[in-house]
């Protein structure tokens, strides 16, 4: 019988169970988390689990918390989530884990081969952050790594889009990136150039005002040449206005 549990890390920490919800111990969540996020569902040695899950205690007693935490954890229908052995220990194989999928994403968006627009997966997965609640020293720079990766492939999927004509799916792409880092300017020129691809002028000046707000409250900075070209075509323009009565 297939093991019917998923791991999701992206916005917050969540296992299903079966489809519902089940309750993980704060200690078991971050062993969870650690295989999946640094191990990659890859075996990992207990010595090193232990070490980082309990940094500031001795060995033994760090490898007598691991040992609690794995009993611990929760299991699906009597089978175990997390296998092992005397030495090592690892996540089920079919565990599914929502990092995973938004990290394949990313990689397929991302390559050097452009995927068919009919062939873009679903791009709801890169709009969240991996665990932004959690602060451990170990996650810090896998958040980061991981936020780089997204934002680029929402930026990536927001060209594909628009060149498409999928404008609807292209400014959902385009304005994820921008909720997530909003001074970013690379998501900004991707909102404002599926505004002009529409034909949008007005929502297009818009998204540049907003931004070179932003950019000037924030940094005390001006928007770059590369921006400024991509509405310099609406500034100044000259309005037809109606003709005077005489």
């Amino acid at each position: 019988m297939a093991l019917t549990a998923r791991l999701s890390l992206l916005g917050g920490f969540r296992l299903e169970v079966d489809g519902q919800p089940h309750p993980v111990p704060a200690s078991a969540r971050r062993l969870l988390a650690l295989l999946a996020v640094v191990h990659q569902g890859r075996r990992a040695s207990r010595s090193a689990l232990a070490e980082m899950m309990r940094p500031d205690s001795d060995p033994a007693r760090a490898t007598s918390t691991l040992r609690s935490v794995l009993w611990r954890l929760p299991r699906d229908r009597g089978r175990a989530l997390v296998l092992g052995d005397a030495l090592e220990v690892w996540l089920h194989p079919e565990l599914r884990v929502d990092l995973w999928e938004a990290e394949k994403q990313a990689r397929v968006l991302c390559g050097s081969d452009a995927p068919a627009v009919e062939e873009l997966p679903d791009l709801s997965l890169l709009t969240q952050d991996l665990l932004p609640s959690w602060h451990d020293d170990w996650l810090s720079v896998e958040q980061e790594s991981f936020r780089q990766r997204r934002l680029h492939a929402l930026e990536r999927g927001a060209d594909l889009l628009c060149h498409a004509g999928r404008y609807h799916d292209a400014l959902s792409a385009g304005l994820g990136a921008v909720r997530s880092e909003p001074l970013r300017e690379s998501a900004h020129r991707r909102v404002i150039q599926v505004h002009l691809a529409e034909d949008n002028h007005a929502e297009a000046l818009r998204q540049y005002d907003h931004y070179r707000r932003l950019l000037a409250s924030e940094l005390g900075l001006a928007p770059s040449a590369t921006i400024r070209r991509l509405v310099a075509p609406l500034l100044g323009r000259p309005v037809d206005l109606p003709a005077g009565r005489d």
